[in-house]
């Protein structure tokens, strides 16, 4: 027999600066993600909005502000523009694999790599191989490290050039935390090629939807996501799907870094 469902209890996160809103404050509600029934959990929350880091689900619950707003692509539905497909044709070479989730020194010295390149000074700028072990390996879901190498080369595995850490949900694929070589002279676009990578493989796997986390309307770092249609949002009448207008080009494709201290969005 198997233990009993117990209803989660949910705490609230003090105060603290919105990291995408100037002027702005955020504030969070989280729960634990623990026992024989956190991946059930896991799936029922992230269908209304809440995201993982580590084994603490939450979602934004901020006073008088409601800029931050989940969002998640028709993976099965999807069509890639031109600009798209051009990027599936150029890094179809790619040897990509789906890991368990345990770090290796290559993947830290590539996410070391891809934080001094892209946010200098950052939230995440100190993280070391212990916390990075903690971000990808604490996790009570069915979660990947899914690793993306150059072609394998005199029987050798390629250089690792990007990776994400992923979990499977029952109607998708959630995009925890990605990260790539953004100084490679021949990759560009790597960031935009893992997103569509997922949605191939949700797509494969007939799982509906890849969840890309928050929206903010307004704020120029998070408007890449908007570039994956058909796009949802969730709203206090449940998902619907919307049409933002076409983000304009940005040289990052990541929104700005929580600290280690804060859950990853």
């Amino acid at each position: 027999m198997s233990a009993p469902f117990r209803f989660p209890r949910f705490f609230v996160t003090t105060p603290s600066p919105c990291p995408y809103l100037p002027g702005k404050t955020e504030r969070k509600v989280f729960t634990e993600l623990s026992g024989p029934h956190a991946g059930e959990l896991n799936d029922a929350l992230g269908r209304i909005g809440f995201r993982r880091s580590q084994s603490v689900a939450y979602r934004p619950s901020c006073q008088g502000c409601t800029a931050c707003v989940s969002v998640r692509v028709a993976a099965s539905e999807f069509k890639p523009n031109k600009t798209q497909a051009k990027l599936l044709k150029q890094h179809s070479d790619l040897v990509v694999t789906a890991c368990k989730p345990w770090t290796t020194e290559e993947q830290f010295l590539l996410l070391r790599n891809y934080l001094s390149a892209r946010h200098p000074g950052g939230g995440m700028a100190d993280m070391d191989e212990f916390d990075f072990a903690d971000m990808v390996e604490q996790t009570p879901v069915k979660s990947f490290v899914i690793e993306y190498r150059e072609p394998t080369r005199n029987g050798r595995p390629g250089k690792l050039v990007g990776a994400c850490l992923t979990d499977q949900q029952g109607d998708g694929l959630s995009m925890i935390y990605s990260f790539f070589d953004p100084r490679h002279p021949d990759r560009q676009g790597l960031g935009t090629f893992i997103i569509l990578d997922h949605i191939r493989r949700a797509a494969m796997a007939k799982l509906p939807y890849v969840y890309l986390g928050y929206w903010v309307e307004g704020s120029a770092r998070m408007q890449y996501k908007t570039r994956f249609r058909p796009i949802e949002k969730l709203t206090a009448s449940g998902w619907q799907r919307f049409d933002p207008p076409a983000p304009q080009p940005m040289p990052a494709q990541r929104e700005p870094l929580p600290s280690k201290e804060r859950m990853i969005g």
